[in-house]
């Protein structure tokens, strides 16, 4: 077994009950939240969803909404006028080319107004269960550089570093497992390396 997969396993141990922090109940839902996600931590997402989707709750809502009223439900996210062009436009597509739903590909996803891998990656994980990819977000891509499993810092190279070394089946899970131990030990400022459960194996470790 690889380092990398070693990793996984104590990690998977370490938060059994990890999985998307999100909250939604449709894959349109999903790809809102996720966009919402962008700078902005998935608690404060939580926060602005249930009056956003109360008032909007689908493709077709949303592409029909008032840009004003959209920006103001979202406000809080922060770059609230990007976002809120960016989901009224994948919206707007969803409804033109995809009878109003979210589709289930890499390549037809990417097509959608601020739909990037990451954003893909996550819909097409958590929402339909399919693995196409690895979700490489500030907490991947500074964890993933701490335990030395890339050297790169573009997130699309570190994707692919990390495809490289987990079975396709674990990429989603290696994401969430590294988002929670990322939250809870290995932080940006002062990472907790005397609890981390994976230290023996991080190259930029102390113990």
């Amino acid at each position: 077994m690889n380092r990398a997969c070693q990793i996984l396993d104590l990690l998977k141990q370490h938060y059994p009950d990890a999985k998307c922090s999100l909250d939604y109940q449709t894959p349109v839902q999903l790809l809102v939240a996720t966009i919402l996600s962008a700078q902005c931590t998935d608690e404060r997402v939580n926060r602005v969803t249930p009056a956003l989707f109360a008032r909007f709750p689908d493709a077709e809502s949303l592409a029909r909404a008032d840009i004003e009223e959209l920006e103001t439900l979202i406000y809080s996210t922060g770059f609230y006028r990007h976002k809120a062009k960016n989901i009224q436009g994948a919206c707007r597509r969803l409804m033109a080319e995809f009878g109003g739903e979210v589709p289930q590909t890499m390549a037809e996803l990417l097509t959608l107004p601020g739909v990037a891998r990451k954003t893909a990656n996550v819909v097409l994980a958590n929402a339909y269960d399919i693995i196409q990819g690895v979700t490489v977000d500030t907490h991947v891509k500074r964890l993933s550089g701490r335990l030395g499993l890339t050297k790169e810092t573009d997130p699309i190279k570190i994707e692919k570093d990390l495809m490289k070394v987990l079975p396709q089946k674990d990429w989603e899970k290696f994401s969430i497992s590294i988002i929670y131990h990322g939250r809870a030990i290995c932080k940006a400022r002062k990472p907790d390396c005397p609890s981390c459960p994976v230290a023996h194996l991080c190259p930029t470790s102390p113990f």
